[in-house]
């Protein structure tokens, strides 16, 4: 009987970016940081459609920031989630390596009033729906006149 080959999974960064003025100057950059997978995260959107269920599958559309800490393996929702879900663009950078990339601009009152945000996390619609990844990083205050600009991949190894 072949050895059992070493348990790997997927693994998923993200970057957030604030930025202010017309020149887009940055003025807080989170650097990069590894996220939480959820367990419905992976049941969801990877075993589901794998397995051809496309009733239940679901595919990342939109992100989402908050003032909260992390989201736990069971958790559905992203803690202190902010007033408005930015949708992604979505390409592919490598054989193993998808990314989604999203613009939360002031314009678009993605914050109402001035925000610690903490926290970050994918989701499959532009309100509740259920969270793929998330994870928290040092908090930054977010004025409504500023945007802020996030790219979060998920690699496979």
């Amino acid at each position: 009987m072949a050895k059992a080959k070493e348990n790997k999974t997927p693994k998923g960064f993200f970057r957030l970016q604030l930025t202010e003025g017309k020149d887009g100057k940055v003025v807080s950059d989170s650097g990069w940081k590894e996220n939480q997978i959820t367990d419905l995260g992976v049941q969801d959107y990877l075993v589901d459609w794998l397995v051809g269920d496309t009733a239940n599958g679901k595919s990342v559309s939109h992100m989402a920031l908050g003032t909260g800490g992390a989201p736990a393996a069971a958790d559905t929702s992203l803690s202190g989630e902010v007033d408005k879900r930015a949708g992604v663009s979505t390409s592919i950078i490598s054989s193993r390596t998808a990314q989604f990339t999203a613009a939360f601009a002031s314009s678009d009152s993605f914050v109402t009033t001035t925000q610690n945000i903490a926290n970050v996390g994918l989701f499959n619609t532009s309100a509740g729906g259920t969270i793929f990844a998330g994870n928290t990083y040092a908090s930054s205050s977010c004025a409504t006149n500023q945007n802020c600009n996030a790219s979060y991949q998920i690699q496979f190894p």
